[in-house]
């Protein structure tokens, strides 16, 4: 693997940090006096808030350059972290300027430097701000526990941030000592303009490049009682350039400026040609509905996204470790494998609950496969349980684990489990690939 695409996340992370205090640096060029440190305290934190509200807009916007190389789950992390700090840094801020002084004019000080705003017009945009963001926040950490459908959350989340990035804007230029600095006006309306512009990009181009480039339902098959395969079809263009184990924003039915989509891996092969195939289970509303997708259903895609790939990989074995639903990437990479001639060993892992959620059982027996079922029947000769660090022990080498890549999808409870004691056994970190993904 590539010294560069090891470096991403760091790349990621500090081009992040210069973003977000460039502001500061900015404010603290062009400002007057200074004021005491518990003031200038203040005022840095509703500045970071604010440039950290700002970039919440590019981290969440399925930016293929940004998330492309790092892995989508990456920024989304990113994302979820930053904005709990901008929410500590925002509600810290009015609290700070404890016992600054306030007001009309003061003798010592003319051109109102040291002092803060009291005009109503100006704070109130902030204190609404100040009420909307922890209920963003905090409506995104428990919109399972709350039962929200994902496209209601997702209409109210980019309504919300949407809101409270004017809201921020209004009172950071009108409020702010610093904000108030005619530069300093044009950089925070032109962030803003960014921020906005990126949520229209993605509300609105992005449909709109969809609509182009429809995909037609081939076909809709049972794979087991509750999951199923869906496979479409280009209408009109050549298709998806994408790698094996990638992902898609499927949306099936809808028009393409609806909210209805949903993320899934592809589970077919580049190598196969342009159709795609995805191996989809019962879980919300969308995929309770699979089973009356009707052939010649129109579909949208918005992708690939993810970092899930072996291409330009050269290790000697390839370790695929699933979970369920968690095959499906697994299985695009293994079919590609397979297509395009390469000869290297490949371990199989496949974990399920029963037996009847086994997929794709006549295809994956002809590899070296280990079937791992957590209530087995009675007639079971395969592994049982859960696939934990006692199993990996027990399929894999010491060599093994030293030059091989390990590639895992599936329940965050069993990456974290895996890719612990991966470590453990001296597997190098760049070849522990996984992708996992909360969306608040």
């Amino acid at each position: 693997m590539k010294q560069t695409e090891r470096m991403k996340p760091l790349f990621l992370i500090v081009g992040y940090l210069v973003v977000v205090t460039l502001p500061l640096a900015l404010s603290w060029w062009v400002g007057g006096p200074p004021r005491q440190f518990q003031q200038e305290l203040a005022s840095g934190m509703g500045i970071l808030a604010f440039s950290m509200v700002l970039m919440e807009f590019i981290l969440s916007g399925r930016f293929k350059a940004i998330s492309n190389g790092v892995g989508l789950d990456v920024t989304m992390r990113l994302h979820q972290i930053m904005a709990r700090t901008a929410l500590v840094f925002a509600l810290l801020h009015p609290f700070l300027y404890q016992g600054t002084p306030s007001g009309g004019p003061r003798p010592w000080d003319p051109t109102h430097v040291l002092t803060i705003t009291t005009d109503f017009s100006a704070l109130s945009t902030g204190i609404a701000a100040y009420l909307l963001l922890p209920s963003l926040v905090l409506l995104a950490i428990g919109r399972a526990q709350l039962n929200f459908r994902y496209e209601t959350w997702r209409l109210l989340h980019g309504i919300g941030a949407l809101l409270i990035a004017v809201l921020l804007l209004h009172h950071t230029v009108n409020a702010g000592r610093y904000g108030s600095q005619p530069v300093m006006s044009w950089v925070w309306l032109a962030m803003t303009g960014l921020a906005v512009g990126s949520l229209l990009c993605v509300y609105i181009l992005v449909p709109l490049l969809q609509k182009a480039r429809p995909w037609r339902v081939t076909s809709v098959a049972r794979l087991t009682p509750k999951q199923w395969e869906v496979t479409v079809k280009p209408n009109g263009h050549s298709g998806l350039d994408y790698k094996a184990g990638q992902f898609v924003w499927l949306n099936v039915g809808n028009s393409p400026f609806s909210l209805k989509e949903n993320p899934f891996s592809i589970c077919s092969a580049p190598a196969a040609g342009p159709e795609l195939s995805f191996m989809i289970k019962e879980l919300g509303d969308f995929t309770r509905t699979i089973r009356q997708i009707k052939t010649g259903t129109v579909a949208y895609l918005d992708g690939p996204y993810g970092n899930l790939s072996l291409e330009g990989r050269t290790e000697p074995g390839v370790a695929l470790i699933a979970g369920g639903v968690g095959l499906a990437p697994l299985l695009g990479i293994l079919r590609q494998m397979r297509l395009t001639g390469d000869s290297r060993e490949v371990k199989v892992i496949y974990g399920n609950r029963i037996i009847d959620q086994i997929a794709y059982r006549e295809e994956l027996d002809t590899e070296d496969v280990f079937y791992v079922l957590q209530e087995p029947p009675e007639t079971w000769h395969g592994e049982t349980g859960f696939v934990d660090a006692a199993l990996i022990d027990r399929v894999f080498t010491e060599k093994e684990f030293s030059e091989w890549v390990f590639v895992m999808c599936g329940p965050a409870i069993m990456m974290d489990i895996v890719e612990d004691h991966l470590t453990e056994r001296g597997t190098p970190s760049h070849r522990i690939l996984s992708e996992r993904f909360s969306y608040d």
